[in-house]
Formats: structure tokens, sequence, C-alpha cells
């Protein structure tokens, strides 16, 4: 039986997650706190992992309730309110990473990499596994870490999330976490982000090359091989399903597929 079996979000993006028992859904399928923080430059752009790797030296630990906000980098280390106190955050962060930089907050879709599909990303914990046992020096956690994935599904084979998406583009899936109803849009287009040590920043020597090579020889029967331009894919991106006010999910919630495709949601 497939189950939830972690949430994870990531309130400032790119920075370090925070894991959760249960989570509200907003009515635009993001989770609650996910990535509704980023770093932004003084020209507007925002400041991402892919394009900064100095990031992944900077841990952020985020109380969501209080939303005070340990960030420590280089034997630096202070706290900050994220609401209260965002200029000196910016100030602070300015410093370490050596560039103008501003905190910004967006409560109604956050700062997701792909607007197409503002549901959380999903993975399988046998994914994982099966992921980590491609390189003889990286565990289970730092490939958990690398990859980013807002839910976690136990009970499952490794892969098995590849079967929530159509064919074709735009053929969604739809299925159930608890009473939440989300739709498989497609296997996430991976960046630079797992290439890297999610302390150091330096990449892995021929992280890519193992990962596309194993990925293609292990993709399961029931992936679409046509929705593969290239095999550097992993975790599933969603779209929302009807979502009503104080909607939630939790760790124990069973997942089932309900309809192997849908129409595309706008």
């Amino acid at each position: 039986m497939a189950t939830l079996s972690r949430i994870q979000v990531y309130p400032i993006k790119s920075l370090d997650a925070v894991e959760l028992n249960e989570v509200k859904v907003t009515p635009h399928g993001m989770l609650e706190n996910d990535r509704c923080y980023a770093l932004f430059e003084g020209n507007g752009n925002i400041i991402k992992a892919k394009d900064c790797a100095k990031l992944h030296q900077l841990r952020a630990k985020v109380n969501l309730k209080s939303l005070q906000t340990c960030f420590q980098a280089h034997g630096k280390k202070e706290t900050f309110h994220l609401e209260d106190e965002r200029v000196a955050v910016g100030n602070w962060l300015s410093q370490i990473l050596q560039r103008p930089v501003k905190l910004q907050r967006d409560d109604r879709i956050g700062f997701a990499d792909d607007w197409t599909a503002t549901g959380p990303t999903l993975i399988s914990t046998a994914t994982l596994e099966a992921v980590a046992s491609w390189f003889d020096d990286l565990s289970v956690e730092e490939i958990r870490k690398r990859l980013r994935t807002n839910l976690e599904v136990e009970g499952v084979p490794a892969f098995w999330e590849d079967q929530l998406y159509g064919p074709k583009e735009g053929d969604l899936v739809s299925f159930r976490v608890g009473n939440i109803e989300l739709f498989g849009k497609n296997a996430c287009q991976r960046c630079p982000v797992p290439t890297r040590d999610m302390t150091t920043g330096e990449k892995t020597k021929n992280f890519s090359k193992t990962f596309v090579k194993a990925r293609q020889e292990n993709l399961p029967p029931w992936a679409h091989r046509e929705r593969f331009d290239h095999f550097y894919r992993v975790a599933i991106n969603t779209l929302p399903g009807t979502i009503g006010p104080g909607a939630q999910i939790q760790v124990g919630d069973e997942i089932e597929i309900l309809g192997h495709t849908a129409p595309v949601l706008t």
C-alpha cells in the first residue's frame, strides 16, 4: 500500500528543509510555507542554488511558528525574524554571499521553479535508495537532500511515481493523498543542484553521466519512455485538483491512483 512517509517544505527557496508530520495545502496546491521566501539580487532576479553553489554552504534553521531563523555560514551565526527583520536578513546574507541580497515573500504560489505545476513534488523512498545505490559514496539522506522533494512515499517499488503521468504532454494522472486530489504532470527535469555536495557545494565527479546511464537502464516498464527527452529526470511535478479551505495532508495518509488521464488544468 502506498503511504505518505515524509513531508518536507523549504521555507526559503534553495535553503534547508523543514520536516513536518502534517501540512496545510493552499487552493493553488502549494504546501503551506513551501518556498514562500526567496533571496533576490539587486536586479530583481532570484538567487537560486543552481546558479549559486555558495548557497549550499549556508544553513538556515527555520521555526515555522515563530519565524525565528538561525542562519549559519563560514563560522558566523545569526538569528533573525523573517518578517520583522527582512532588511537585516538581506544585509547579513549580502556579506555572506558577497552580493546585494533582499528577502521577499509570496504566499500565493511561492517561488517554485515550474510555474505550470504548483503542486508538491513527489518521490518514493525506494527511488531514493535506488539512486543512492548508483554512487559508492552517497547516502540515501544525501540523495534526499540533493533532490529536495516535498512528499515521500513508502510501501512501493523504486520509480513507482513514474506511473503518475500520462504518455503524452498534457496527459495527467489523478491520484489522492489522504483527501487531497493531485494530478501528476511529468518527471522532474533536474538542474545542477543534485550534482553537488549539499554542505560544501563541490561537484560529485561524473554525477550526471552516472545518473543518466543508470536511470535509462532502470526505467520501469510502467514509465512512458516517450516522455523522456533525456534521462536526467526523477520524481514528479504535480498540479492540484479542487482543494477547499483548510485542506491538509499528513504522514500516514494512503495514496491512491484514481485515473490514468485527465484534462490539463489551468
